[in-house]
């Protein structure tokens, strides 16, 4: 009988070589190729096709009911699920190690359970006394969660076939299980999949929601194949600083809901606590008369959430000016400085530029180019931005400012925190509607950004009000 051959299997992306190479082809990640048993046959072409029956095909009219949602009783939480759990979907959360998915997932499911639903908590990676030693530090103890810790993926399947009213499963983490049927290790590409498509399966079919946890890696992508995040129905990321007390839980893809939603939490002593204000919170230290900072009037999903854009220019002692970016993207500060240089004529080429949006959220939006050109042209010029000011617009290569979406929330959010003047793009020349200002909101509309160098060029060292 002829040996069986062995395949290599990029662990990043999924690509399979029939050599150990130390770079994938695929995705071009190095040391990635992992070396597994060729996955078992199934029956032929033809005897898949003799054995099938007819699929009824439907229209697209018809009347079907919202999905019913299983509430989790954290108000941040359900907010970027949707709404709460759907019962029959699957969940995927990421983060970084000791970011607080257990822990949220733990206070989650202890609450869905104490509401009187079925709710099963399998740890791979925990044993059940590190678990409840856990819950107790959170007080949950009193909880009638049912707790086991389990990794092998039959024991658990027929664990979860025997249970009828089960509402939610959570499997902390899906790394960890494996399937006797193939000979790779736990955590690699073929068993990920197949241990994730076995339990989405029975999830589907026993009608409960399952939340699955996943590894990311040192990018901060979820570990294991790319097709894992297109099997479940959504993609929940933790994201912040573990130096900080803040934690930011953003939904990637829903099918219940809006992607780019964001729930703010912050880390204590008892566990991770809501934060219903993010704005107030992120803005709780700010100190207005310093240069080099601006005010953020953003949207995150469907939540206005104002957060403060610190930049600092220092002379740089080296060849090649350093840029550091915290929680936005460098290809798009090297941009801005290069639109400041080359259409407003500022002199930015010698200096180190570092820029930080401080308490650890991560901008995505290109609205923030205008708060970020301010709060870089302000530290240049060594003068502060005005203090009840908030900034929002993009900018593009010829130095124009676009006008960006849903800049009404973002007015009714700085105006419900106090401020008194917000700088945004200049309304459309053709059918462009100017925003409705609320009450005690100054607007100043500027169509280009050298209409804002121009203004900190005009100012004393002692910041007036009026200007952008």
């Amino acid at each position: 009988m002829a040996r069986e051959k062995t395949r290599f299997v990029c662990q990043a992306c999924g690509a399979v070589h029939p050599k150990w190479q130390g770079r994938c082809d695929a995705c071009g990640e190095w040391n990635t190729l992992a070396e597994e048993a060729p996955a078992p046959r199934g029956p032929g072409p033809a005897a898949k096709a003799g054995g099938g029956r007819r699929v009824a095909f439907v229209g697209l009219k018809g009347e079907s009911a919202p999905p019913p949602r299983i509430a989790t009783g954290i108000a941040e939480l359900d907010r970027v699920l949707g709404g709460g759990l759907v019962p029959a979907s699957a969940v995927l959360v990421g983060g970084d190690p000791g970011i607080g998915k257990s822990t949220i997932l733990l206070q989650a499911a202890a609450r869905i359970a104490a509401a009187g639903r079925r709710v099963l908590y399998i740890s791979g990676e925990e044993a059940v006394e590190q678990v409840r030693l856990r819950a107790a530090r959170l007080g949950l103890t009193e909880s009638p969660l049912a707790l086991a810790a389990a990794t092998a993926l039959r024991d658990i399947a027929a664990s979860l076939e025997d249970e009828a009213d089960a509402a939610l499963v959570v499997m902390d983490s899906i790394q960890t299980v494996w399937l006797d049927a193939l000979d790779s290790a736990p955590g690699t590409v073929a068993q990920v999949r197949a241990c994730a498509a076995e339990l989405i399966r029975l999830a589907k079919s026993r009608g409960f929601a399952l939340v699955l946890v996943g590894h990311v890696t040192k990018e901060g992508t979820l570990a294991g194949p790319r097709v894992l995040e297109h099997m479940v129905d959504a993609t929940l990321y933790f994201e912040g600083d573990r130096g900080h007390q803040f934690r930011i839980l953003r939904a990637v893809k829903n099918r219940f809901g809006a992607t780019d939603e964001i729930g703010v939490f912050e880390m204590t002593g008892t566990g991770l606590v809501e934060v219903a204000n993010p704005s107030a919170l992120f803005l709780a230290e700010r100190r207005g008369n310093v240069s080099g900072s601006a005010v953020f009037a953003g949207i995150e999903g469907t939540r206005p959430v104002l957060v403060e854009v610190q930049a600092l220019l220092s002379p740089s002692s080296g060849g090649s000016p350093r840029r550091q970016v915290v929680g936005w993207d460098s290809g798009r500060l090297s941009m801005l400085l290069a639109v400041l240089e080359s259409r407003c004529g500022m002199s930015l080429g010698q200096n180190d530029v570092y820029l930080n949006i401080a308490g650890g959220l991560r901008i995505n939006e290109p609205a923030a180019d205008l708060a970020v050109a301010a709060a870089l042209v302000s530290a240049a010029t060594d003068r502060p931005t005005d203090a009840d000011r908030v900034y929002f617009g993009e900018v593009g290569l010829s130095g124009e400012v676009r006008q960006v979406a849903q800049a009404e929330a973002r007015l009714r959010e700085a105006a419900k925190l106090g401020f008194g003047a917000a700088t945004l793009p200049r309304r459309l020349a053709r059918g462009g509607k100017a925003p409705a200002a609320p009450e005690g909101l100054g607007l100043a509309e500027i169509g280009h950004l050298a209409d804002l160098v121009a203004v900190f060029a005009e100012r004393s060292v002692a910041p007036r009000r009026g200007g952008a």
